[in-house]
């Protein structure tokens, strides 16, 4: 049976190896986003090439309102969510005695309330059909935190636990939540380091290169498909070796 898959934070990155991902499995996809829809449509516009079905939906995933909403127009598009990659986040590096209450706020309001919201509009269809997946996108800095990225590993952490703690809470529901920590990965949220950072990332990686947006989604496809049906409140890390 073909399923519907949301994906936030699909117009690029990880969101859209993920989307790609699950498409290739014979999911709907609801690319999400806040506000790069052109890129969010060229995804989708690959999907539709290869043969899948795909539709652009555009959010703020820190607004309850605003979820709800996009969260009815995909049920009325593509079909309720079946599967649900909470992947929209943001990334700032900043010494944490520079953080303002603001950008505190904004992080959580993203990362965590993001998932929060796009959860409880989830799943009460899941736990009508006896049958979900969710997957939250983390990171290996939610697992073992990073200098001048307090506020993100703190948002990044709290991922960590939400997941554990709602798939004990879901389960006998027949619901899986996981977690997807990635390590290094190149993508735009990377544009800041120099070559020569990079360079020193992946020589401090096990396997010597930087992620790709695919190892990530590989990961996502498995915990979205049957094989991945007796995972939950587990943390997958594809990250190379860099935190073991």
């Amino acid at each position: 049976m073909e399923k519907t898959a949301i994906v936030t934070g699909a117009s690029r990155g990880i969101g859209a190896a993920a989307a790609l991902a699950l498409a290739a499995q014979g999911c709907r996809v609801a690319v999400c986003c806040r506000t790069r829809r052109d890129s969010a449509e060229s995804v989708a516009a690959r999907i539709r090439a290869a043969g899948g079905t795909a539709a652009v939906f555009c959010a703020d995933v820190s607004d309850e309102a605003a979820v709800r909403t996009m969260f009815a127009q995909v049920e009325q598009t593509l079909g309720p969510a079946d599967i649900l990659v909470n992947n929209a986040g943001v990334a700032q590096q900043k010494l944490f005695t520079d953080i303002t209450a603001a950008e505190w706020d904004a992080m959580f309001g993203v990362c965590v309330k993001g998932a929060f919201h796009c959860c409880q509009a989830a799943l009460p269809h899941m736990i009508r059909q006896k049958w979900g997946r969710i997957i939250n996108i983390s990171s290996m800095w939610g697992q073992v935190g990073a200098s001048c990225e307090v506020h993100y590993s703190a948002a990044k952490a709290a991922l960590i636990g939400f997941t554990k703690a709602l798939a004990k809470e879901e389960g006998p529901s027949g619901i899986t939540v996981n977690c997807v920590a990635p390590g290094v990965v190149e993508t735009d949220m990377m544009a800041v380091f120099s070559p020569e950072d990079k360079a020193a990332l992946a020589e401090e990686t096990p396997l010597c290169r930087l992620g790709a947006p695919e190892d990530v989604a590989a990961a996502v496809a498995f915990l979205a498909s049957d094989a991945g049906a007796f995972f939950t409140g587990q943390v997958l890390a594809p990250n190379g070796g860099f935190v073991v």
